[in-house]
């Protein structure tokens, strides 16, 4: 008798094996696919995401503007360049997505500066967070 039940869970074993794993194939593959159409649908809605966000900066440009001139007494005027306007993740080292915004200072074609904007879990924006990325600089020299 042990014989035969020893026979049966190697016969019985396998079988079963097979299928748990045959189970997990077809659940993962499932999930793939719920995350493919997610990851799908969240694509269609980041060009829409991304425009209320800069109808926001749009809104709050003061705010921009305000901290560019905050960052040295030779600023009279700020220009932001909305066409230049990118969204990106801020890489390897840190991973929080921002949004950069870039212009010119005191309507000087040469000049230029970045304003990097992080962007919260719920796709908000965090104008209190905003910090400078690109240094303000005319002809490539920065200002004081």
């Amino acid at each position: 008798m042990k014989k035969r039940t020893k026979a049966a869970i190697a016969i019985v074993l396998p079988i079963l094996a097979f299928a748990s794993l045959g189970g997990y194939i077809i659940s993962q593959k499932r999930n793939h696919e719920e995350k493919t159409i997610i990851s799908t649908s969240k694509k269609g809605n980041k060009e829409a995401i991304r425009q209320q966000q800069l109808a926001y900066l749009k809104e709050h440009e003061q705010e921009i503007i305000d901290f560019v001139k905050a960052q040295s007494p030779k600023i009279e005027s700020v220009q932001i360049d909305w066409d230049q306007t990118q969204w990106s993740d801020g890489g390897l080292t840190n991973p929080e997505y921002y949004i950069n915004v870039f212009g010119r200072i005191n309507n000087i074609e040469e000049s230029g500066w970045g304003v990097d904007i992080p962007i919260n879990d719920d796709e908000s924006v965090d104008l209190e967070e905003m910090i400078m990325g690109d240094y303000i600089s005319i002809v490539g020299e920065p200002i004081a």
